[in-house]
């Protein structure tokens, strides 16, 4: 998986004003901060900087997004989306992936606060091939204050809910709930912290009525233990200029992420999500699934026919009948 090409063209364009020697310097300290947690509520300062974050991250956030929306297509393969709320947009990652599973969405509304963040997304909006990214509605809006948003038939908040002060969570969690139209799906690191907040956050939706989508194959309680989190993972192929500023050696990169995807109205759910990767042994194939029941370990063996045949093209994160 890559960024589509007008966006990848896009970002180059934003960086040749700046050395890659220096782009590269300020993604190692964006970096750092970010480990450290040494930065107060304003992550990024100044346009520079702010770019070099979106040739950083944007990349790796572009395949977490677009990973979860094929789950969500999977299973839900009557969705037409015609609206699109991305709520904590940044560049506006979520539009991009979402306007490449869903043709048919026609009108997009970002929230940022980042006033950096939204001149660059309008910059590379520009270049899109869909005049609903051309034309997408950008406001200047902090998550932790109160604000107005209408409803759209998907809402998406990805790696922002953990951003917010932790009093206000659930209560974005409600709002954006009753700003979908249809669907909410909401996006975190992959890791512990990460995973907490979905599950929190699913738990909250549930209690509101919302039923589960994906990846869960049921709206009943979480059986993940405490000690262990429910994360996939997305590859993304990295551009040259990628490779440059993370003084990357290899041609790709993996992003681990938790999410949850809930709808207003129920719809057919998956028997069974394989949630660690499968272990292929000669003659049989090992796989850790989310079932209806609980979560299982299945040994799947040659005499299993057609399923054996299956299960050896299935991928950490795929559904498993």
């Amino acid at each position: 998986m890559e960024l589509p090409l007008e966006l990848i063209t896009a970002i180059e364009n934003e960086t040749e004003a700046i050395p890659t020697n220096k782009l590269a310097a300020l993604v190692s300290d964006i970096s750092k901060r970010y480990r450290d947690k040494n930065y107060s509520d304003k992550f990024l300062n100044g346009y520079d900087e702010t770019i070099a974050y979106v040739v950083y991250r944007m990349p790796a956030t572009y395949g977490a997004i677009y990973t979860v929306l094929n789950h969500v297509k999977e299973v839900y393969n009557d969705f037409r989306p015609k609206s699109l709320l991305d709520v904590g947009a940044g560049p506006g990652t979520a539009m991009w992936a979402a306007t490449a599973i869903w043709h048919d969405i026609d009108q997009i509304t970002l929230l940022e606060k980042d006033e950096n963040m939204i001149n660059i997304g309008k910059k590379l909006s520009s270049n899109s091939h869909y005049d609903s990214i051309k034309n997408a509605k950008w406001l200047k809006i902090d998550l932790n204050r109160s604000f107005d948003a209408h409803r759209h038939d998907i809402v998406i908040a990805s790696y922002s809910i953990g951003e917010l002060n932790e009093d206000v969570q659930s209560k974005i969690i409600k709002k954006l709930w009753e700003s979908a139209n249809d669907i909410l799906i909401i996006i975190e690191p992959g890791t512990k912290i990460g995973f907490s907040r979905i599950k929190r956050a699913r738990e909250a939706l549930i209690s509101l009525g919302a039923h589960v989508i994906a990846p869960c194959p049921h709206d009943k309680k979480c059986p993940i233990k405490d000690n262990d989190w429910c994360h996939f993972s997305s590859r993304i192929q990295r551009t040259s200029l990628h490779r440059k500023v993370k003084n990357g050696e290899l041609p790709y990169e993996d992003e681990k992420f938790s999410y949850i995807c809930v709808s207003k109205k129920p719809c057919k759910t998956i028997k069974s999500r394989i949630i660690r990767h499968p272990q292929i042994r000669k003659g049989h194939i090992i796989l850790d699934l989310c079932t209806k029941d609980s979560i299982k370990k299945v040994t799947v063996t040659k005499s299993h026919g057609d399923i054996y045949k299956k299960a050896r093209n299935m991928r950490w994160g795929s559904a498993f009948e």
